[in-house]
């Protein structure tokens, strides 16, 4: 992703919560809190049909 499209991400997060940079940024956090959320569901869901073995890299 080139700077110039962070730029464009940026400020899109921050239109979307009217300007305000505290409200993007707990919006931010909460998505990523639940984006992390998922991941772990991934992670037991794979090691629980044997696919995250260490050393593969079948998740990534």
């Amino acid at each position: 992703m080139s700077f110039r499209s962070n730029d464009t991400a940026i400020d899109e997060i921050v239109a979307s919560c009217n300007g305000d940079l505290r409200g993007a940024v707990r919006a931010l956090l909460l998505i990523n809190e639940h984006l992390e959320t998922e991941l772990a569901k991934l992670y037991a869901a794979a090691a629980d049909r044997g696919l995250a073995e260490r050393g593969t890299s079948v998740l990534h």
